[in-house]
């Protein structure tokens, strides 16, 4: 796309990146402003020569990374854009989807601004993706050739493993061939992103594009994983609480997934309610308050690891309040229903009092998974997903 301006270096505002090429490297960013002028030194030596580009950021900072991508980009000969994101909704990956979207060239590199990732093998990338007719080729550092090198301590080799070994024991299907899922560099055909379908939730967003929108053929190629240049991770506790999140939200996808997860939640739901009933007696309350009491503290307890591992990507339908009504609702109708059930299974289907209350379980278990599902998390009839004003200002340098 042409620009106004003749100015050079001057920042104008577009509707879409100009001059699609052969691949478009999107590179996220959160303060990386120390960073990005040697990364873009590092493409314009590695990527040019060897394939036409063009350069995405996709900014999250509250520095002045943007400014500094401005004055770098134009010693570079090939298109760069900034695309500022007021709201930085999903984290990382939710950048990079941003990123995903906005692409206008065939080949896709998703690539960390830190320049642990080496530019020089963007072209590669996408040259074995052509061969192999793949429609995904992951930068691996677990296969031959490649390495963890720039891993800094031992406790951070430690965690990619362990998260390494999980993702793929939770995922053996969808993660079959792919021996990095945690892996942040890798190359995707546009036509084989379906960027509807993602729910990114921090930094991870291989995993999410392998589990919710999988290329039928995948491939890799070894990579050494480079020391950071500048300033430190944005690896801490907080985002390895959203891994974990993540992790369960993707396994939940599933209804069986999701019946089993209901199940084993209510099961630890007994904890804070035997807690409470022994709370409430030993204060010298009657057991029938103090049993109903108790049992709120379980809905309550079981409404939270619900709300955050299996229907986190189905709260917008509703706002909290709504859903904890409804959900303390049905979990309380359950008690009520159950004790009429025990009685007709007794009497009508002439079974012992464990066999119809073990029967009456199941069976209001299920009718309660599936009522939580209807009317808690479901979208209104009628109403249309809301789609979230991220408030993206997109600039061509």
């Amino acid at each position: 796309m042409s620009q106004e301006s003749t100015v050079p270096g001057e920042v104008v505002e577009t509707a879409e990146i100009p001059e699609p090429g052969a691949v478009t490297i999107v590179v996220p960013t959160f303060n990386e402003s120390a960073n990005v002028q040697q990364l873009l030194h590092q493409i314009t030596e590695a990527v040019p020569a060897r394939l036409p580009c063009e350069v995405l950021f996709v900014d999250d900072s509250t520095d002045d990374t943007p400014e500094v991508i401005e004055k770098a980009a134009q010693d570079c000969p090939f298109p760069v854009t900034v695309l500022h994101r007021e709201e930085p909704v999903g984290g990382l990956g939710g950048a990079v989807v941003e990123g995903l979207k906005a692409a206008t060239s065939d080949w896709i590199v998703v690539m960390d601004g830190d320049c642990q990732h080496p530019p020089s093998l963007v072209p590669d990338l996408v040259a074995t993706g052509e061969r192999a007719n793949a429609g995904l080729v992951v930068a691996s550092r677990y296969i031959k050739g490649g390495s963890r090198a720039g891993l800094a301590g031992s406790y951070r080799v430690v965690v990619s493993r362990g998260a390494t070994w999980l993702t793929k024991a939770l995922f053996p299907r969808r993660l079959h061939g792919i021996s990095d899922p945690m892996s942040g560099f890798f190359a995707i055909r546009r036509s084989a992103v379906t960027a509807e379908v993602l729910q990114p939730l921090g930094y991870k967003i291989l995993l999410e594009l392998a589990v919710r929108s999988r290329p039928r053929r995948v491939t890799e190629v070894p990579f050494v994983f480079q020391d950071r240049f500048a300033g430190e991770s944005k690896s801490t506790a907080q985002e390895g609480f959203r891994f974990l999140r993540h992790l369960a939200g993707l396994r939940a996808a599933s209804p069986v997934a999701r019946m089993v997860g209901f199940g084993l939640i209510g099961l630890t739901g007994f904890l804070p309610n035997l807690l409470g009933l022994w709370a409430l007696t030993a204060v010298g309350m009657h057991y029938v308050p103090a049993e109903i009491l108790a049992n709120q503290l379980g809905v309550a307890w079981n409404f939270l690891l619900i709300e955050h591992l299996l229907f986190r990507e189905r709260r917008r339908h509703r706002r909290w309040w709504d859903r904890a009504g409804r959900f303390a609702l049905l979990a309380n109708a359950d008690l009520v229903l159950r004790i009429p059930l025990i009685a007709l299974f007794v009497h009508q289907l002439h079974l012992g009092v464990l066999s119809a209350t073990a029967l009456a379980l199941v069976t209001t278990f299920v009718l309660r998974f599936a009522a939580t599902e209807a009317l808690v998390y479901l979208p209104r009839r009628g109403r249309e997903n809301p789609v979230r004003d991220s408030r993206t200002a997109r600039r061509a340098v």
